[in-house]
């Protein structure tokens, strides 16, 4: 199930990049679901700030600071009054006090970065007492929803290195594997939820296939998805404007075509979905 009305939303926002727009209705669908804490916020990973913007259009208002690595995706980060300062830091060395956040967010941000222990570590640190860490990751079980190569002569190891290499993913940690990371860093689980199902995942690829797969494919595989994207305009239109909403709920319906509306879809098992939502707490 999906909700369509997010997803048109995400669809209007990310009009060059449907396949995400349909991954991260779910996914912000699934924090929504969980609930976001109250108080100051770091948006670790922030991007454009874009997703977060839809994500408080739900949740309510909150302040945050936001980081990321990408100078140009901080400065449009800059744009949103929500945010009461964004650095350009990586998540193991980010410029603020020992204790200044009630919580932390990262969606589909952690899976990118190589040395997870420094940046946990960091995340703590910066946590107060009891202070929260939201997160979404994909799980072990993301290849094996993935339904494989298309094309004669490419073999499905073949076909899943190249999907690591153009998502970024790193990591496919267990719900075992991050209690212990947390608990190494003086940080409880509290939950670790399924979200993507097979179907939902092989639609997403699907899409992919037409449209960033596509484009980082006539690229010669060699060039990060964001740099074909300002190569060609496309970053910056999205930046600057949105599809009208008419035209947006049109192409939400055809990607969602078949798919059952929202009516409070519950978390799938997570030994056999694709993402996780993970909650942790400091001690």
């Amino acid at each position: 199930m999906i909700d369509k009305e997010l997803l048109t939303t995400f669809v209007a926002a990310y009009a060059v990049q449907p396949a995400t727009a349909y991954w991260r209705a779910i996914e912000i669908d699934a924090i929504l679901r969980y609930g976001l804490p109250e108080g100051l916020g770091l948006d670790l990973g922030c991007g454009d700030g874009i997703l977060t913007d839809i994500l408080l259009r739900r949740a309510g208002k909150r302040k945050f600071v936001g980081i990321d690595p990408d100078p140009l995706e901080a400065k449009a980060a800059e744009t949103f009054s929500f945010y009461e300062r964004v650095h350009v830091a990586y998540a193991d060395a980010i410029p603020e006090k020992d204790g200044t956040f009630d919580f932390v967010l990262s969606n589909s941000v952690l899976e990118h970065i190589p040395d997870l222990e420094n940046a946990i570590a960091e995340i703590a640190r910066l946590l107060r007492s009891e202070g929260r860490f939201i997160f979404t990751v994909p799980a072990p079980a993301f290849h094996l929803n993935l339904r494989g190569p298309l094309a004669p002569g490419i073999t499905r190891r073949r076909y899943l290195n190249a999907m690591d290499r153009r998502l970024a993913h790193h990591h496919y940690l267990s719900t075992s594997d991050w209690k212990d990371l947390l608990a190494r860093h003086g940080m409880n689980l509290d939950a670790c939820l399924g979200y993507l199902d097979a179907g939902q995942t092989r639609r997403w690829e699907s899409l992919s296939r037409m449209t960033g797969g596509l484009l980082y494919s006539v690229f010669g595989e060699t060039r990060r998805p964001i740099e074909i994207q300002r190569s060609l305009g496309m970053r910056d239109f999205q930046n600057s404007s949105s599809l009208p909403r008419p035209l947006a709920a049109t192409i939400a319906n055809m990607i969602s075509f078949g798919v059952p509306s929202h009516s409070g879809d519950s978390w799938h098992d997570e030994d056999t979905a694709s993402c996780l939502l993970v909650a942790g707490r400091r001690n």
